[in-house]
């Protein structure tokens, strides 16, 4: 279990009431608490000492699972009547991410030295953005936070299972391609040079394609280790552009909707997104000028961020929801006329709901359907590369057995 600067996790042993031998740990901020706590538990303690760090030991990141998770079982604990600080107590028992125990704490601290709950939040922009503090402060200014939680614990569940199901349509392909580069480039640099001294000794013109792969060898072989850094320097480069220059990013949104297939599967993503935020922060009370704010911030896309952002803009003035996104051009008809409907009914976060539950459902129908198509395509390809070069190494041994 985790630690803050003030809590400490003690190992202890002891005897109940029923004389019975007990051990576990606690956290405390200091031995006294500890004796004094198991004393309220009817624990005579034997021994209590501070458990060891391991040697070798890596804090483990929080990932956006960790928060949803968090929220869940946060919302959980209030709906059956737990205090808030005794909530965070026992939600952080149960985590072993010793770095999302802290966080959990440093919130726990601050909410029972008497700040709210959003504003704890806040001191982690990293971990809570903009919208989910927000919402945090809509249910606490609306005395419902309990139903604000299991609304924004719902909103992350959905975001995560949608962003697991692209990296699921991608990270397949990337890693069998990836494989077939790695083994494509032991061959060039140990394989092929076997062949190649055995080549030297035909006294033969070689066909075009066994020279050709002869080259590549003798490239790899030269400068694999130039490749290898400069292509770890690309991917690095890319991600810091992309993070840091606005232009670039917005470039690599637009390329990336444009993309066969997959494109189809980020742009229903966004759309999904952009519903579902915008149903969760509106039924949340939210006006619909600053959840159209918080929508944009969420969006994902460098593109659909700037659209969403002039979708604001025209609402500010006066336009219709459901007018000012038809106005982008990049929202489509079925999510338009959900959005017309659902204003002229007053029902706009349950048909926002809809559509969000229809564009994920086709993100999950069309991740299938990639599956079932990039299998034979990745054979293929692999059987380009392993087998194009098997079929240059043995070209100029045919052509001997024809000769002879």
């Amino acid at each position: 279990m985790a630690t803050t600067a003030e809590n400490q996790l003690f190992i202890y042993r002891g005897k109940n009431r029923k004389g019975e031998k007990v051990q576990g740990e606690i956290n405390a901020d200091s031995l006294m608490a500890v004796k004094g706590h198991l004393r309220k538990q009817g624990i005579i303690s034997t021994s209590i000492k501070k458990k060891p760090k391991p040697l070798f030991s890596k804090a483990k990141k929080i990932v956006p699972g960790d928060i949803a998770l968090f929220t869940r079982q946060l919302a959980t604990m209030m709906k059956a009547g737990v205090p808030l600080v005794q909530s965070f107590d026992i939600v952080a028992d149960g985590f072993d991410n010793q770095t999302m125990q802290a966080l959990i704490h440093q919130i726990r601290d601050d909410v029972a030295a008497g700040g709210s709950f959003s504003n704890a939040l806040r001191r982690s922009p990293r971990y809570f953005d903009d919208l989910f503090c927000s919402l945090v402060d809509s249910g606490e200014t609306a005395g419902a936070l309990e139903t604000m939680l299991d609304r924004v614990a719902t909103y992350k569940e959905k975001t995560e299972q949608l962003k697991a199901k692209i990296k699921k349509a991608l990270t397949y392909p990337i890693a069998v391609l990836v494989v077939a580069m790695v083994v494509t480039a032991i061959l060039l640099i140990k394989v092929v040079p076997v062949f190649a001294e055995t080549f030297s000794s035909f006294g033969a013109d070689l066909p075009a394609f066994t020279l050709f792969v002869l080259g590549l060898s003798e490239m790899m072989q030269e400068y694999w280790l130039i490749i290898l850094v400069a292509v770890g320097i690309g991917l690095y480069a890319f991600k810091e552009a992309r993070f840091r220059s606005k232009t670039f990013a917005y470039e690599v949104d637009r390329y990336s909707l444009k993309l066969p297939i997959i494109g189809g599967i980020i742009y229903n993503s966004v759309v999904a997104r952009f519903a579902r935020t915008l149903a969760t922060t509106f039924a949340a009370g939210v006006p619909i000028v600053d959840a159209l704010e918080s929508v944009a911030g969420a969006a994902g896309n460098a593109l659909y961020h700037d659209a969403i952002l002039k979708v604001r803009d025209d609402v500010t003035t006066g336009v219709q929801l459901q007018m000012a996104i038809k106005t982008t051009q990049m929202f489509p008809i079925l999510l338009q006329q959900m959005t017309a409907i659902s204003e002229e009914s007053g029902a706009l976060d349950e048909m926002l709901e809809k559509a969000a539950l229809h564009y994920e459902e086709l993100v999950d129908n069309s991740v299938d359907n990639l599956t079932s198509l990039l299998e034979p395509l990745i054979m293929s390809v692999l059987g380009v590369l392993v087998g194009g070069l098997m079929i240059a190494m043995y070209l100029p041994i045919f052509q001997l057995g024809n000769v002879v």
